[in-house]
């Protein structure tokens, strides 16, 4: 699989990773089982990113992890994690002590000395532009307890003012066919700047697969289904923000573009793969089969005017209700 640096951590990762949010059973449940069989099937294929956070399954997903990298000792994979969920969402929780707290909990979960890379995990946006919080994170590099830093966010604005500060590694952003905003101004400052790109929710918490109807029902502890609304947390993470009955007739549309031999799910991510300063799209998995054909999109070759008609569903659909928002 295609390799590419991941900004300024100057590390080699796949353009294609794995993004672990399913694995900490938010998605509906997950056996242990089933997560370990999961991280081998992508690494098998080639995948050497593996994005996680201390909240989830409060953990389950990290713990996941250092399990298999310990019976995996030989392969090198590139493990991204986030913090800072777990505390109450105000800017006066994200100081040293508690970086120190959440950093020494996901070690503990990873089974390492060193975590890979850090990444504030969509904090309040006063946060981004803090010079304590950058001095925190300094901090910790200098201490040895982690080797890089990032943040994650919901806005481009956030974004943006990241990317300003010297010592940020990576952004995490939400990219895919029906969120495009990102593709005017981050990914051009982040390139300009040697920040790496983390693409993340590729397919629109599924939307982008072609599998749900308007009757599709989703678990009870599945945040499809209890995070419509954003009453659990930012509404632009399950399903991008769209709206549902919107975004299948939206998928209708995207169908007709994908080429011959490849999935809705695999155009979709290859799409995102191919936007000039993408390092890495972390699309989920919760089975053997959708890591393997996840991966596979890699090597997935879209036709011209693909890109044309990803932009004409967009303008069609949701730019109106998306593009100010996120």
């Amino acid at each position: 699989m295609e390799q590419r640096i991941l900004g300024k951590t100057g590390r080699s990762v796949s353009v294609v990773g794995l993004g672990t949010w399913q694995l900490g059973a938010d998605w509906g449940s997950v056996e242990p089982e089933q997560a370990q069989a999961v991280l081998a099937a992508s690494a098998e294929a080639g995948v050497r990113f593996f994005d996680t956070a201390d909240v989830y399954g409060d953990g389950r997903s990290e713990q996941a992890i250092g399990t298999f990298l310990a019976q995996n000792p030989g392969l090198d994979i590139t493990v991204a994690t986030k913090m800072g969920r777990r505390a109450e969402q105000v800017p006066e929780n994200y100081t040293l002590a508690n970086f120190r707290q959440w950093v020494d909990r996901s070690r503990k979960n990873l089974g390492t000395d060193t975590l890979d890379l850090v990444q504030l995990h969509c904090p309040p946006t006063p946060v981004y532009s803090s010079a304590e919080v950058y001095d925190a994170l300094d901090t910790l590099v200098a201490e040895g307890a982690i080797r890089n830093y990032g943040v994650s966010v919901e806005r481009t604005d956030e974004a943006l003012e990241a990317i300003r500060h010297s010592g940020t590694a990576s952004v995490q952003i939400i990219l895919n066919a029906f969120r495009l905003k990102p593709l005017d101004e981050v990914l051009p400052a982040a390139k300009t700047a040697g920040v790496g790109i983390i693409a993340r929710v590729p397919l629109a918490s599924g939307l982008l697969t072609g599998k749900y109807a308007k009757d599709t029902a989703f678990a009870e502890d599945d945040h499809r289904n209890y995070n419509r609304t954003g009453s659990a947390f930012d509404v632009g993470e399950t399903f991008s923000g769209v709206d549902y009955e919107l975004g299948l007739k939206a998928v209708a549309e995207f169908e007709q573009l994908v080429p011959e031999g490849a999935s809705m799910a695999q155009a979709a991510i290859a799409w995102v793969a191919a936007q000039d300063g993408v390092t890495t799209v972390i699309p989920g998995a919760r089975n053997v089969e959708q890591a393997h054909a996840n991966a596979a999109a890699a090597s997935v070759a879209l036709p011209g005017g693909f890109d044309d008609g990803v932009r004409w569903i967009y303008d069609h659909y949701f730019r109106d209700a998306i593009h100010p928002r996120w």
